[in-house]
């Protein structure tokens, strides 16, 4: 079965594609979750759709597509372990995180850490920086490969299945879910925001 023309962001990468194979599902996947810009989530799609059409193998794919996403975060969380935290205590006034408001984000992240490394990998610039925040917040490391690797393998076995089963449809169904994880990330957004007036006013109230 030859394979069937890809549409649109994903015709671009398939010479990558058809060039390099295997080494490209590793590759992109793993440097794009330290923060280097990289196509990760779209040449994982390509490769299912490959696959489904029998030019590669599924099983192959997912198990590099997690393999990479594990690691990448892990060199990212290694980033943020070594040098994050004295980064942002020197120079995070600059950029609007002075030391009293990272140490709440900091609270935040080790309470609901677990959380927020297993859904980030779905969400664009979450993902590229998940590993690096977790570090930063000093996040322990066992934890973090636990919850890295539950999120690594529902997101590598979301978009593989997509594309392995969705043929020529696979563009529709893209745009769709980012459209609707984009009404996810705004609606958590609101909830934090809902959640940090809350507990503003009490304090107003409690003062007063």
């Amino acid at each position: 079965m030859s394979t069937p023309p890809l549409p649109g962001v994903l015709g671009d990468i398939a010479p990558i594609l058809d060039h390099w194979g295997y080494w490209a599902v590793g590759g992109l996947i793993f440097v794009e979750d330290f923060g280097v810009p990289s196509p990760g989530e779209t040449i994982l799609i390509a490769a299912a759709l490959y696959a489904g059409a029998g030019q590669l193998n599924i099983a192959a794919v997912i198990a590099i597509g997690v393999a990479a996403a594990v690691l990448g975060d892990n060199v990212g969380y290694l980033i943020g372990r070594t040098g994050g935290h004295a980064l942002v205590q020197r120079y995070g006034k600059y950029v609007f995180l002075p030391p009293e408001r990272y140490e709440k984000a900091e609270e935040f992240f080790t309470r609901h850490g677990g959380k927020v490394v297993t859904v980030a990998r779905f969400f664009e610039g979450l993902r590229q920086l998940n590993g690096i925040i977790a570090g930063t917040t000093e996040m322990p490391w066992p934890r973090f490969v636990a919850f890295n690797t539950l999120g690594a393998a529902l997101w590598v076995g979301l978009w593989a299945g997509v594309g392995y089963a969705a043929g020529n449809h696979i563009t529709t169904i893209y745009t769709e879910v980012n459209r609707y994880s984009t009404y996810l990330l705004i609606a958590v957004g609101a909830l934090i925001l809902a959640l940090v007036a809350r507990r503003v006013l009490r304090r107003r109230r409690a003062a007063g």
